[in-house]
């Protein structure tokens, strides 16, 4: 009985894992360049609590970057990547250079994300186009597996065509 209840527990957490790999998996290519980082809150043990900056190159329209900054844990857990970071964060994007609408551009796509704890909270990053004023307009959201937060970021880029 007892080799059953390890063998159903092992089993138990292999499928997990495996989910969270799964639903998880389509995040691994598309974290931002880490521009630099401002410690907030001195740790007596791990690193600093500090505040992030990331720029995240939009891949579909040429000339445009988003600054996201966002709070991260440190202490012990945080230095151990365990830590689950608040929903605090904020969003800046610019043009740097001329701006143009790509005509099979999607009305709405996600574009980004930056891991918020080890498995199940991310900062997702997505473009939607505003077609009646030529405008990109960009929202960074906290979500997690189960329920997501009410925080949010937007910034809007002009399109010059």
């Amino acid at each position: 009985m007892k080799t059953l209840l390890s063998t159903l527990a092992a089993a138990i957490a292999l499928a997990l894992i495996l989910f969270v790999l799964f639903v998880f998996g389509p995040f691994s290519g598309r974290h931002g360049d880490q521009i630099g980082a401002v410690s907030t809150n001195f740790r007596l043990l791990g690193p600093n609590d500090k505040v992030l900056v990331q720029r995240f190159d939009d891949p579909k329209v040429a000339n445009v970057s988003c600054y996201a900054s966002f709070a991260q844990t440190g202490g012990v857990a945080g230095g151990v990547g365990v830590a689950e970071d608040p929903s605090q964060f904020a969003l800046n994007c610019v043009a740097h250079g001329p701006v143009s609408l790509p005509a099979d551009l999607p009305e709405q796509e996600e574009m980004g994300a930056i891991s918020a704890s080890l498995l199940f909270k991310h900062f997702i990053i997505t473009r939607m186009v505003d077609r009646q004023t030529n405008t990109l307009v960009y929202v960074l959201i906290s979500t997690r597996v189960l329920h997501g937060s009410p925080a949010n970021a937007v910034s809007a880029v002009p399109a010059g065509n």
